[in-house]
C-alpha cells in the first residue's frame, strides 16, 4: 500500500504563515460548510468566478478546510516575475487559453493520482452574466470527477468583488469588506456514472452550475435565474474580451 504524502509540506506552511495574516487584515471572511470538504483523498472543488481576487479567497477557504489549494491557472500568470515563481513553487497548473501546450486535465490527473485537491473554475473565466450570477459552465470539472470517481464539491462566494471589481481597477481594501463563502455537499453524479459522452457532460455540467448558482443565491439572499447566462448566445466568444456593461 502506497504511503500517503502529507499535503501541508513546509513550503506551503511558509507561504500560508506570510500570506494569511495579510489576507485577513483586509477582509472579514465568513465560511460555512467546511465539513463538506473531505479531509483525505482526491477531489475537485468548483467555485463561481466573479473577480480576479477569487483565487485568493478560494485558496484561503480550502486551506481552512484542511486541504492544500491547487489551481488550473492561466499560463500567462506564470510569466509574471515573482508571481510566476510562486505559482510554480506551490505546484499550480498552467493552462494555455489558445489550446496549445500540455493538456491541463492531464496535469490535474497527476494531482488526483496523488490524492490531492484540484480547484477548477467551471466557467473558465469571469462570469459575464450582467448581474454576476454563475454563467454556463465547461465540462472539465465534471469530467475529472466522473473519470476518476471522486467527489465534486460546489462552492459559492460573494463579496470579493468589493475588494477587486469584476472588470479590474484598483484594490479596495479599506474599509474592510465582508466576504461570504459557502461549501456545498458533494454533487450527486450517480445519473452520469460511467459515462463520458457529450450529453452526459452537458447534463452534469448544467447540474453543477445550477447548484453553484443556488449556493450563490443563499449568500445573496436572492433567487438565481432559472437558466445560466450563455456568452455564445449573446455574441461573445469563449475567451473574448469582456466589455463592462453600461450602467
Amino acid at each position: 500500500m502506497r504511503r500517503r504524502k502529507p499535503e501541508k509540506i513546509i513550503r506551503w506552511r511558509i507561504v500560508a504563515a506570510i500570506a494569511i495574516p495579510i489576507f485577513e487584515f483586509f477582509g472579514r471572511y465568513r465560511m460555512r460548510g467546511l465539513d463538506n470538504i473531505p479531509k483525505r483523498g482526491a477531489l475537485v472543488i468548483s467555485p463561481n468566478h466573479v473577480t480576479n481576487f477569487d483565487p485568493l479567497t478560494t485558496a484561503y477557504l480550502v486551506w481552512r478546510g484542511g486541504r492544500v489549494p491547487r489551481f488550473l491557472a492561466k499560463a500567462s500568470l506564470f510569466k509574471i516575475p515573482g508571481f510566476g515563481w510562486l505559482l510554480r513553487f506551490t505546484g499550480q497548473i498552467p493552462v494555455e487559453r489558445t489550446g496549445g501546450g500540455p493538456d491541463p486535465l492531464a496535469a490535474a490527473t497527476r494531482l488526483i493520482a496523488d490524492e490531492l485537491a484540484v480547484i477548477v473554475y467551471p466557467e473558465g473565466t469571469l462570469t459575464r452574466d450582467p448581474d454576476e450570477w454563475p454563467m454556463r459552465g465547461k465540462s472539465g470539472a465534471v469530467r475529472l470527477a466522473l473519470e476518476h470517481n471522486i467527489p465534486l464539491i460546489p462552492v459559492a462566494h460573494w463579496g470579493a468583488q468589493q475588494i477587486l471589481p469584476r472588470y479590474g481597477g484598483r484594490l479596495r481594501f479599506f474599509p474592510r469588506k465582508n466576504v461570504e463563502m459557502l461549501v456545498g455537499a458533494p454533487l450527486d453524479l450517480t445519473p452520469w456514472a460511467g459515462r463520458t459522452d457529450a450529453q452526459a457532460m452537458t447534463e452534469a455540467t448544467t447540474a453543477l452550475m445550477n447548484e453553484i448558482a443556488r449556493l450563490v443565491g443563499v449568500l445573496r439572499g436572492e433567487t438565481p435565474p432559472v437558466e445560466r447566462w450563455d456568452p455564445l448566445a449573446h455574441g461573445q466568444t469563449e475567451w473574448g474580451k469582456i466589455t463592462p456593461p453600461t450602467r
